[in-house]
């Protein structure tokens, strides 16, 4: 079966235009940051504001008295932090939505019908500036034209209320929405009906979760900054942090000149991880950088699995050739289960399978596990290069066997690190964004509000846009982001928006979700995280379960704009009536209320209002910390997985979708990706040379690329071919263009994350 595109003639394109640019390349970076950093982002924030407003943002971004950065998620300092506490995504960020050179207002969408906004590039929808105030666009319009808060409520109200049932309405969340928004966002949901509160961690993160919640006992990491300072070792599987995470890059610094050995294990050499420039530091400034990884292995895709095996098969020879010397076997015998199993199983595994499946030669992965034996402590990082393979909370579970070896949790400088790449997406799920949160959660949100909340689980991301193409969900609203372009199988997605009776987005800047939409869509601008709402602030927890305040400081782009709360609120309202008893219009005037009754239900925020007041706000409980972990007595067991190899036929490669450096999830703040060497073009695919050589193709010649799924195929048109250093059979390629090459149904075990990094592809000239 060839799944075709579905765009009828008069319909918004789901995709970006299928044209190419201009590309220049160039030899890719060895090292990140620098002096280019800092004239990037300078660059790109006077593209959007004047000086002054980027200066104040950028000083109030991470600091103790101001706003929370709204790209990821990593922590800042608990102690000293520089006045200059960002990098170059952060700075892109705030930028982005401090923006006030240009303005998506009445006149904008006036000028503008749906089908010509969706003719342009993402990059071009981010360039137009801020949204500033709510707009609708009724069945069979073909501009969006204004409409007052008051009746934009009033219409979310009423068609949720006309719905047959609860369950035919889906509540997106993305990562950015803040403490007190998406509390209030579930509670709504809940007392509406239902539990379909799909999230972005459903698609990049929810692995990571699912994988330690059944080993650790809890779905988060262990570790805070200050254990980077004291590790011995650091693995770092599956990320690019020069990209997506370039404040980790002075920790790992700090780390390196400690003396700490860095193994880096990614398909790809980032730049990130081979050195940092410190643009904070006169010599990063020139140019010297710090060299960070001690090894790298180039890891075959979907092969870390076997990498992890093949270090623990050498570890368990190490001690058999050391008895007692290798293994922390009081930690094993008092805090582990099904150790013995456990090794059994990983006896039969040989070294030819390791190989083979990791795509990496005996002594480099000898030279890995030695790391790990030398080293008292140990912390492994990771991020969406694991969590979206079919296996990808087996390997996570891999990744905890390994700790659990040598004791490498619950202790000074050694833990798990699974790195978040949005800023909120971990205080959502605390504050219960979930399709399925534990009973105790929602017993103690029904008592506190007094009523009975939905049990049954709710859809998540996949099953939503299932529910949405087979015509049993009706009405779709997100809490920020830009559900179409971040989802997978984008046809399939646009199909099933377009039967839906009505789409809301909580929005700051125009995205191409706001152009495929339900018969009627309705675009609900917000205020920034960097933007001042009265006299209020909100909190946010970051990677490490800090919880802190967020307070803005600019002056708002618009008065039309809402708070997040407020807008809930004011959907809230509108859809229950009088037959809530909340405090709605309370809540959006005073965010401490709704902070009173998060210390009732969420566990963990006790004398909330106090501790977050205080300056760098407070840790959240974390037992696994304390070495208390799954099962009925505090232990953590050994996971038993088999390899599963993903077996490509003649003439097939294996893809995954990457970010370029000049993006954040699905942002395009430009056209370039200057680390790996790629300027002016983002329709490109990186292939192995040899893999060239066999199809004959030539460096930047245009290729179309098929994606294959149990007799289906995807298509995805225009990109020319990249000669890199990329494993035999892999390749690689940016989201959201490829997007459409990724099955709905192809999705990890257990989290039902997509495969976003497991794509059987084949690749034939243009």
């Amino acid at each position: 079966m060839e799944i075709e595109e579905t765009e009828a003639p008069d319909q918004a394109s789901a995709e970006n235009p299928e044209e190419l640019g201009n590309l220049r390349r160039s030899e890719p970076s060895s090292s990140a940051a620098g002096l280019p950093a800092v004239t990037h982002s300078l660059k790109h924030a006077l593209r959007e504001s004047s000086i002054g407003r980027v200066a104040a943002s950028w000083f109030s971004l991470n600091q103790k008295d101001g706003f929370d950065c709204p790209s990821c998620a990593w922590p800042d300092p608990d102690d000293h932090r520089a006045k200059t506490e960002f990098c170059e995504n952060g700075a892109k960020a705030v930028a982005s939505e401090a923006s006030n050179k240009k303005r998506c207002d009445a006149a904008f969408f006036a000028k503008w019908p749906v089908k010509e906004l969706a003719a342009q590039s993402d990059h071009w929808h981010e360039l137009q500036g801020r949204l500033t105030e709510p707009v609708v666009l009724r069945k069979g319009a073909s501009h969006y034209e204004p409409i007052s808060w008051e009746n934009a409520f009033r219409m979310v109200g009423h068609e949720l209320n006309e719905l047959d049932s609860p369950d035919e309405a889906i509540f997106y969340t993305s990562g950015r929405t803040v403490n007190e928004a998406a509390f209030l966002y579930q509670l709504f949901a809940r007392l509406y009906g239902t539990n379909n509160l799909p999230d972005c961690s459903n698609m990049c993160h929810e692995s990571s979760g699912a994988a330690l919640k059944q080993t650790i006992g809890i779905g988060k990491g262990t570790v805070s900054l200050d254990d980077f300072e004291k590790a011995e070792a650091i693995f770092i599987f599956g990320q690019n942090p020069g990209t997506n995470h370039p404040r980790m890059l002075s920790s790992l610094q700090t780390a390196k000149r400690n003396g700490c050995r860095i193994v880096a294990v990614n398909p790809l050499k980032e730049a990130g991880l081979l050195g940092f420039a410190h643009p904070q530091e006169v010599k990063g400034l020139l140019g010297v950088s710090t060299s960070l990884a001690s090894q790298y292995l180039q890891v075959r895709l979907n092969g870390d699995m076997a990498l992890l095996k093949g270090m623990q098969k050498a570890i368990l020879e190490e001690e058999d050739n050391d008895p007692g010397q290798v293994l922390d076997h009081a930690f094993i015998d008092e805090r582990t289960t099904g150790f013995e199993e456990w090794k059994a199983a990983l006896a039969t595994l040989s070294w030819e399978q390791v190989e083979e499946q990791s795509g990496l030669a005996q002594k480099e992965i000898l030279k890995a596990a030695h790391t790990y034996i030398k080293a008292d402590s140990v912390i492994s990082c990771w991020a969406m290069g694991l969590t979206q393979h079919k296996t990808a909370v087996a390997t996570i579970q891999e990744i905890v066997n390994l700790h659990l070896l040598g004791g490498n949790i619950g202790k000074p400088g050694a833990g798990l690190c699974p790195v978040r790449g949005h800023s909120n997406v971990q205080g959502d799920r605390t504050m219960g964004i979930a399709t399925n949160m534990p009973p105790a959660f929602l017993d103690a949100l029904g008592q506190e509000f007094n009523f009975h909340p939905p049990r049954e689980t709710g859809l998540d991301t996949v099953a939503s846009i299932a529910a949405m193409r087979d015509g049993l969900a009706k009405v779709f609203i997100a809490l920020g982001g830009n559900f179409l372009s971040a989802t997978p199988d984008v046809d399939t997605v646009a199909a099933g928006i377009r039967r839906c009776r009505l789409s809301v987005q909580v929005s700051t800047k125009l995205n191409r979700s706001h152009l495929v939409t339900a018969e009627q869509a309705l675009i609900l601008p917000c205020l920034g995280r960097s933007e001042v709402d009265r006299d209020q602030f909100v909190t946010v927890e970051n990677s490490m379960g800090i919880v802190h305040a967020s307070r803005g400081k600019l002056s708002p782009v618009s008065d039309s704009l809402l708070s997040e709360p407020a807008i809930v609120s004011g959907v809230a309202k509108a859809t229950l009536g009088n037959d809530s008893e909340i405090p709605w219009d309370d809540f959006a005037k005073d965010y401490s209320l709704v902070r009173k009754r998060i210390e009732k239900v969420v566990p963990g925020f006790d004398d909330f209002e106090r501790k977050v007041l205080q300056p760098g706000g407070f840790y959240l409980p974390n037992p696994a910390k304390q070495r208390v972990f799954a099962d009925a007595e505090g232990k953590a067991p050994f996971s038993v997985h088999p390899l599963e190899p993903i077996d490509l036929t003649e003439g097939q490669l294996l893809l995954m979708t990457i970010r370029s450096h000049d993006q954040f999830n699905t942002t395009i703040y430009g056209m370039d990706d200057r680390y790996r060497g790629i300027r002016n073009e983002r329709r490109v695919i990186f292939l192995n040379r040899e893999d060239m050589k066999e199809r004959n193709l030539s460096a930047e010649q245009p290729v179309n690329i098929t994606s294959h799924w149990q007799g289906e195929m995807r298509h995805a048109r225009l990109f020319l071919a990249i000669p890199y250093d990329i494993p035999r059979r892999c390749a690689a390629a940016y989201f959201p263009e490829t997007n459409v090459l990724v099955p709905l149904d192809s999705t990890a075990r257990v989290s039902k994350t997509p495969t976003s990094k497991s794509i059987v592809v084949t690749v034939e000239a243009a």
